[in-house]
């Protein structure tokens, strides 16, 4: 009992104050989590909403975001063939939102490079370019945007971006 509550115990909450931060999974708890029927249901929930926002996108130029069915459907099916985690329901729905996700910005994005007349190999090229940029830029953004010292961030970072680097005396960004 702690008491700061008023002698009763606190409901599990992700805003509780620092020092009573309880987390939903314990450290000694091993659920399934990357499992091969998560991963084959994620492909399948990708495969099926990507082609839908595909069509739809293509059909009426807008998209839905696939996020929350694939989600709702990953908890029903995962839990009619037998007990899942919240874990192995996250990898199906992480899955499925990617796939998704792809398709629209390929639908989106292909046909305005060929309309600018880029050819298939400049295509690729554009398209690999901006994956890097995107890989290299991301996580020095994420850390600019979250919080002012690498030292206070939630999440791991690569050691890169971290400052690690910079106590060596190199940089990756100016």
């Amino acid at each position: 009992m702690s008491e700061q509550t008023g002698g009763r115990e606190r409901a599990w909450s992700s805003t509780a104050p620092p020092g009573e931060f309880r987390t939903y999974i314990s450290a000694e708890e091993t659920p399934k989590e990357f499992t091969v029927r998560a991963v084959i249901l994620g492909a399948l929930f990708g495969l099926l909403f990507g082609a839908v926002t595909v069509y739809v996108g293509l059909r009426a130029g807008l998209t839905v975001s696939a996020s929350i069915p694939i989600s709702v459907l990953s908890i029903s099916i995962l839990r009619a063939f037998g007990r899942s985690t919240i874990l192995e329901n996250n990898i199906v729905q992480t899955t499925g939102s990617a796939g998704e996700s792809l398709a629209a910005g390929v639908m989106f994005t292909i046909p305005a490079l060929i309309f600018l007349g880029f050819g298939s190999w400049s295509r690729c090229g554009a398209s690999s370019s901006s994956k890097n940029m995107a890989i290299l830029y991301f996580p020095k953004a994420q850390l600019a945007l979250t919080c002012s010292s690498p030292a206070n961030v939630a999440v791991p970072l690569p050691a890169a971006f971290s400052g690690d680097l910079a106590s060596a005396g190199l940089t990756l960004f100016s």
